[in-house]
């Protein structure tokens, strides 16, 4: 952890809708001024497309499980290298992975490829992570050790699966085969590497559709925010002014003494008026170590 340079971790899985709370992130700190960057987690993958599907090959074959996931499916020691340089030093190197073809064209790569390392830019106030181990703690591995805010998104698994089918169906060309596969090859590694993580976070977000997903491979779309309601579940809650949630949220209630439950469609707006005060008062930390 890190008062001068802090670190927020978002962490779930590609279907879990990690990527709206990254967006609360750039209006926070739009508003508050902040030079931020969000590090996309796919960059510390292991393998490009092609030699991980070799390598998972191989690893079924061999009777043993691999996927990106698991920890030998990515380089979990440069995402604990990046973090305690940045913490420490406000530097670091990072890169992309390029999920689909028009990220791929952009970068004048193939799609599935990284690009090269490169340095984080200079002063830096905030580095934010999205990805799958953010909150990870393991054996040789403490990339929590170096985190200031930890927040994860895991809707209900059946939930899950269907953002998942439909993103990669959608935007990386997989076929409803490919996916179907892809995530019963992956649970074994989810069970034991993603879920443990939703432990260690400091705030969980957990849809609840409001409609039928018995059978996700069989959806014919995802169900929206107002066919829903968020679980907001906090380890801490004597740190949270419940009360005035509960007044500016039009629905909310508690379901727990941690837990705050709010309509789907008021997702972004709770995440908001949770996250707004937190990161701002990061920043007055900083400020106020740099001016001493």
């Amino acid at each position: 952890m890190s008062t001068k340079h802090p670190i927020i971790v978002i962490t779930g899985s590609s279907g879990s809708g990690s990527n709206r709370v990254s967006d609360v992130f750039s209006h926070i700190a739009w508003r508050e001024k902040i030079s931020h960057l969000i590090v996309d987690g796919g960059a510390f993958h292991r393998y490009a497309r092609d030699e991980m599907a070799r390598q998972v090959e191989e690893a079924c074959a061999d009777g043993r499980y691999l996927s990106h996931f698991s920890p030998e499916g990515n380089r979990l020691d440069l995402l604990e290298s990046l973090f305690r340089e940045f913490s420490s030093h406000g530097t670091g190197e990072y890169r992309h992975y390029l999920h689909t073809e028009e990220q791929a064209i952009q970068h004048q790569q193939e799609a599935g490829t990284f690009t090269p390392w490169t340095s984080l830019p200079p002063d830096l106030d905030l580095l934010v992570y999205q990805g799958l181990h953010g909150a990870f703690a393991g054996p040789g591995v403490d990339i929590l050790q170096h985190v200031d805010l930890t927040l994860g998104v895991a809707p209900i698994v059946n939930l899950e699966w269907i953002q998942k089918i439909h993103t990669d169906i959608r935007n990386r060309g997989y076929t409803l085969d490919a996916v179907r596969a892809a995530i019963q090859h992956r649970l074994h590694d989810y069970v034991h590497y993603i879920t443990p993580q939703f432990s260690n976070t400091d705030i969980n977000f957990q849809r609840i559709p409001l409609v039928d997903t018995s059978n996700p491979f069989d959806a014919r779309d995802v169900p929206g925010s107002d066919e829903s309601m968020v679980v907001i579940s906090f380890r801490e809650p004597r740190k949270h002014d419940f009360s005035i949630l509960l007044k500016r949220i039009e629905g909310a209630f508690m379901s727990r003494r941690n837990s705050l439950v709010v309509p789907g469609g008021k997702m972004e707006f709770a995440m908001e008026l949770l996250l707004n005060p937190l990161v701002h008062e990061m920043m007055e930390r900083r400020r106020q170590l740099e001016e001493f």
